[in-house]
C-alpha cells in the first residue's frame, strides 16, 4: 500500500464559475492527468473525500456564514456572485462540503495508520475564506477545518500550517489567530492580493512577504534561513500545507519566478521535518495554480516528494 493518499471527489469537478474563470475544473484534470503521465497513478492510494458535517464547519466558521453559503446556492444554469471574482453555481455548496471534508478523511487516515501523508486534490480552494466571509475563490477554509478537527479529535497541541501559495492565507490567519496550539507560516508576494499588512500579523502567525520577481534563490533562502527553522523549533505533531503553485514563473496571475524544482526542494524539506517530529504526518491541500501545465508539473513535483520518489 502506498504511504501517500490522493484524496478527491467527482463533485469537486462540478463547481465552476464561468467558462473563462481561471479557477476551473480543468485544474483537477491537469493534476490527475499528471499522475498518469508521470507513472504515479498505480502507486498512490486513491481515497474518496466525504462531505464535512455542517456542525464541524460551524466550529470553524460562524453558523451564519455556513447557512448563508447554503442559502446563496442558485438554481441550475445561474450563478450567485459572492464578490467580483467568486461566484457559486448550483453545486458549489456541495463541492465545498466535499472539499472541506477531504482534510477530515486525511486526518483520520493518518491517525488510523492507513497512510503516512496525503494530498487533497480539491476545489473550491480554501485559504482566503475567513471566519465569516467567502472571498478569493474560497467558500470554506479547508485547512482551518482540518486543523480544528485534528486538534479536538486527536488532542493535538502543536499543529503547524505552512502556506506556500503566492497569495497570503488571510482566511487561515483570521480563523486561527492567537491560538497557541497553531503555528501558521505563510510566504507570499507582497504587495499583492489580498493586500494583507504584514505588520499586523497575530503572534502565532509568521509572515514572510517577498517581492514580485522572487526567484528560486530568494525563495529557498527565505525558507532555509527563516521559515523552516521556526517550523523545526515548534516540533509539530502534524504538518498541514496550503499548496499553491501560482508562484511558478509561467503562472498568469502572479509575478514570482519559481520552478518545479523549488516545489520539489521545499516538499522534501517538509517530509524530512515531518519524519523527525511527527511520524511523517503531512496533509497537503491544493490552493492556487492557474497555468494548467505548471500546475500539473508543480503538483506532481510536490506529490512525488510526499511519495519519496
Amino acid at each position: 500500500m502506498s504511504s501517500t493518499a490522493f484524496i478527491t471527489h467527482p463533485n469537486c469537478l462540478l463547481h465552476e464559475m464561468g467558462d473563462d474563470h481561471p479557477e476551473s475544473p480543468a485544474r483537477l484534470h491537469a493534476i490527475q492527468d499528471g499522475l498518469i503521465q508521470f507513472g504515479l497513478a498505480d502507486f498512490i492510494l486513491n481515497i474518496p473525500s466525504q462531505k464535512v458535517s455542517k456542525d464541524l464547519l460551524k466550529q470553524t466558521h460562524t453558523p451564519k456564514h455556513v447557512e448563508q453559503i447554503e442559502q446563496f446556492s442558485p438554481v441550475k444554469g445561474q450563478y450567485f456572485p459572492i464578490d467580483d471574482e467568486t461566484s457559486m453555481n448550483h453545486v458549489s455548496f456541495e463541492a465545498a462540503l466535499y472539499s472541506a471534508g477531504a482534510g477530515i478523511v486525511a486526518i483520520d487516515g493518518l491517525f488510523n495508520h492507513q497512510f503516512k501523508n496525503a494530498f487533497c486534490a480539491v476545489r473550491p480552494p480554501g485559504h482566503h475564506a475567513e471566519k465569516d466571509k467567502a472571498m478569493g475563490f474560497c467558500f470554506f477554509n479547508n485547512i482551518a477545518v482540518a486543523a480544528t478537527y485534528a486538534k479536538k479529535q486527536y488532542n493535538l497541541t502543536r499543529i503547524a500550517i505552512l502556506d506556500f501559495d503566492v497569495h497570503h492565507g488571510n482566511g487561515t490567519e483570521d480563523i486561527l489567530k492567537d491560538d497557541p496550539t497553531i503555528l501558521f507560516l505563510s510566504s507570499y508576494q507582497y504587495p499583492f492580493y489580498p493586500f494583507t499588512i504584514p505588520e499586523k500579523a497575530a503572534d502565532n502567525c509568521l509572515h514572510y512577504p517577498l517581492p514580485a520577481g522572487t526567484d528560486s534563490t530568494a525563495f529557498r533562502q527565505c525558507y532555509a534561513e527563516r521559515v523552516l527553522p521556526e517550523l523545526i523549533k515548534f516540533e509539530p505533531e502534524l504538518i498541514l500545507v496550503s499548496a499553491g503553485f501560482d508562484g511558478h514563473h509561467s503562472d498568469p496571475m502572479a509575478d514570482w519566478d519559481l520552478l518545479d524544482s523549488d516545489y520539489t526542494w521545499l516538499s522534501q524539506q517538509l517530509v524530512d521535518i515531518a519524519e523527525t517530529h511527527c511520524e511523517g504526518r503531512i496533509v497537503s491541500f491544493l490552493e492556487g495554480g492557474y497555468s494548467l501545465p505548471a500546475l500539473r508539473t508543480g503538483a506532481i513535483a510536490h506529490i512525488k516528494a510526499l511519495m519519496k520518489i
